[in-house]
């Protein structure tokens, strides 16, 4: 459905520390620099973070969250460790089991150094 999914930063050297880290925990290689943007490629998706064309500044979509998909509860902790070693903040409830119309699901969200919400997502058996 998706091609790819961008989001801002003001600060692109944090936002590539940041999603280093948590990607890397996923199994990303460190971003690839095209010029104000930051690419990763991950199982055929491709997610980005970029100073905004306009000049203005980037902020974060009240209501937006951007999900990422973990082989197992453990691969979500470390996402989620490793994004707050490395200036996100915890958000919502501490990882953990959420059972809901769509099933058993492992969660974890943080906010990254922009104030992005994202989710690491295990789907549970």
């Amino acid at each position: 459905m998706f091609s790819h999914v961008m989001l801002g930063t003001n600060d692109l050297d944090r936002a590539r520390t940041f999603y280093d880290a948590v990607l890397g925990a996923l199994g990303a290689k460190p971003a690839m620099l095209d010029g104000h943007r930051i690419f990763y490629f991950l199982n055929g998706g491709i997610f980005s973070v970029s100073r905004p064309i306009d000049g203005q500044p980037a902020t974060a979509g009240n209501g937006s969250t951007m999900g990422f998909a973990c082989d197992s509860p453990a691969q979500a902790d470390a996402w989620h460790a490793a994004g707050v070693a490395h200036g996100g903040t915890p958000c919502e409830d501490p990882p953990g089991v959420r059972e809901g119309s769509i099933g058993k699901l492992y969660l974890a969200y943080l906010r990254d150094p922009d104030g992005n919400k994202l989710c690491a997502l295990h789907r549970m058996g």
